[in-house]
């Protein structure tokens, strides 16, 4: 939801990083396999009820996603990268969820629904990118990206704060899964209906 408005200020911190890291010959994809080993630990962390290093490691996690693609832009992005960066997130983003399944099985139901929705917000957002290729539509809201990127209530930044959020106070799962979950659902349909006004 707010994404967009953030994504100016965001590139004028990370993009001299991504300069940086390129320079030294740390490329993009490195990074974002490097993110994703992260992610692997935080579910790790949050099976064993370790919930600090879960919150550490899916702060660096999310820094390494927006790293990689400043280190993209420094130098020259390949649709190689954009895809690994794309499917690393959805991957971790329902990880998560299913890491407090595992920790507490009373949290199953909330974690199945949670993570359903999160393929609902998936299939409308990918299928969408498909679509607006073939039309050679684009947009630079979000900053310059391998896809397009269509918004909604549930988008990236929002999701860092549910999961950090999930490791501070991880008795509220349940509620936090819901809510959000539904939110999902919203966003999903309000691309649904986007793409109806675009595509036709």
């Amino acid at each position: 939801m707010f994404d967009a408005a953030l994504r100016p200020y965001l590139d004028r911190v990370v993009d001299p990083v991504g300069h940086w890291f390129a320079a030294r010959g740390i490329s993009a994809s490195m990074v974002t396999v490097f993110g994703f080993a992260c992610g692997l630990a935080a579910v790790g962390s949050v099976v064993m009820g370790m919930m600090l290093a879960a919150f550490v490691l899916i702060l660096l996690n999310r820094l390494c996603d927006g790293l990689d693609g400043a280190i993209a832009r420094a130098t020259n992005p390949t649709d190689f990268g954009g895809f690994l960066d794309i499917v690393f997130d959805f991957i971790f983003y329902a990880m998560i969820p299913f890491g407090f399944a595992l920790y507490d099985a009373a949290n199953t139901l909330a974690a199945c629904f949670l993570i359903l929705s999160f393929f609902g917000t998936a299939v409308s957002f990918l299928a969408f990118a498909v679509m607006a290729e073939r039309r050679g539509l684009s947009s630079r809201d979000r900053g310059v990206k391998s896809l397009y990127y269509l918004g909604g209530l549930t988008e990236g930044g929002e999701t860092i704060i549910l999961l950090l959020a999930m490791t501070v106070t991880p008795q509220w799962f349940v509620y936090y899964a819901y809510v959000f979950g539904v939110l999902c659902w919203l966003t999903a349909g309000s691309r649904i209906l986007e793409a109806g006004k675009l595509l036709r």
